[in-house]
């Protein structure tokens, strides 16, 4: 990111930040304490696509949401380790499975194999975060994430195969 700043004689300080996808933000603080955020899909425009008021404490707020006050966002090394470590697999129910016409909660799925259920594909419905009170059927494709020995035990209780 290219960084620019220039006074504004009588206003205040002008701050240009260049992305690398050749985007600009653009802002201005007055003396007076204003602020003035300005965004250009293109740098070599004149006119800003967008532009926002910003009091002082408001522009503190984005400056440290921007440095991760609330979210730290997992750095590529780390990530690498947790793609490693989770996996999300979709497993068909079959008829000689133990958890056919039982709840999620009745199977206590989590807690026999440590897997957790994130969305049910029946037929054409799709059940996405589904309750603890929904009943799993014969044929339900099953979206579950856990650890890989996990999902491995899960698997086979889902095709009738006791854990």
């Amino acid at each position: 990111m290219q960084v620019k700043v220039a006074d504004l004689p009588g206003i205040g300080k002008k701050m240009s930040l260049i992305t690398a996808e050749k985007s600009m933000i653009v802002l201005i603080i007055h003396h007076t304490g204003k602020r003035e955020l300005y965004f250009f899909q293109d740098a070599d425009d004149d006119e800003a696509d967008f532009s926002i008021n910003l009091t002082a404490d408001e522009t503190r707020e984005l400056g440290a949401q921007l440095l991760g006050a609330v979210f730290q966002p997992i750095d590529a090394d780390k990530m690498v380790l947790f793609k490693s470590q989770i996996v999300m697999e979709w497993i068909e129910l079959k008829s000689e499975s133990p958890l056919t016409e039982k709840t999620i909660g009745e199977s206590e799925i989590r807690k026999r194999t440590g897997v957790s259920i994130v969305g049910i594909f029946r037929d054409s419905e799709v059940i996405a975060s589904p309750e603890v009170s929904e009943k799993l059927k014969t044929g339900d494709t099953i979206m579950a994430i856990g650890k890989s020995e996990q999902i491995q035990q899960f698997e086979k209780l889902c095709a009738g195969k006791v854990v």
